[in-house]
């Protein structure tokens, strides 16, 4: 009732009513279309067509609440994820420079193992090289000996085979071996 209501205040406030002319007849198109017009507004409250459509306007705006629900959802997990890559990147970036300076400092006492090997093996070798010395300066004096005193035997024994007698010279070359013979041994 409250539509009819809205419906003739509009139909007397309208323009053809304040023309003078006769406004409820079927000739007067103005008439017609106001019919029509809150005919169809009438057919549109029946099938209570704003109720739907204010019920799917309500469905729209809690579809688009959900939506943005979700959206922000998705955006903080997209934040925490992106939180979590950059937090596991610093991670692998701190494990890369550890990585790093232990290879340096592994890389260092390698060298300094390296220099400790090379300076015992220099010492090795001067150790050997001094012992060939040492033995070929002691085959050297000992050959040097020998030949002295083969040299001391063959000239003790012209000596002596000059001088003396064979009694005498059996008795000094056996003395003279005895002797050789114990400074030898």
């Amino acid at each position: 009732m409250r539509y009819l209501t809205i419906a003739a205040a509009a139909l007397a406030a309208s323009p053809a009513a304040a023309a003078g002319d006769v406004f409820f007849s079927l000739n007067n198109t103005d008439f017609i279309v106001l019919l029509a017009f809150v005919l169809f507004i009438a057919v549109l409250m029946y099938f209570n067509v704003p109720a739907m459509v204010g019920k799917m306007l309500d469905q729209r705006a809690e579809g688009i609440q959900g939506e943005l629900d979700e959206a922000r959802t998705i955006r903080e997990e997209a934040q925490s994820l992106l939180a979590s890559y950059e937090r596991k990147q610093r991670d692998v970036q701190e494990q890369a420079d550890r990585i790093v300076a232990q290879a340096r400092e592994d890389a260092r006492a390698a060298a300094e193992q390296a220099k400790v090997d090379i300076d015992k093996s220099i010492e090795r070798r001067l150790a050997a090289a001094e012992e060939q010395i040492a033995s070929a300066e002691a085959s050297a004096v000992a050959e040097v000996r020998n030949r002295a005193v083969n040299i001391a035997v063959a000239a003790a024994r012209e000596v002596v085979a000059e001088q003396m007698t064979a009694e005498k010279q059996a008795e000094l070359i056996d003395g003279s071996i005895s002797t050789v013979d114990q400074r030898l041994n």
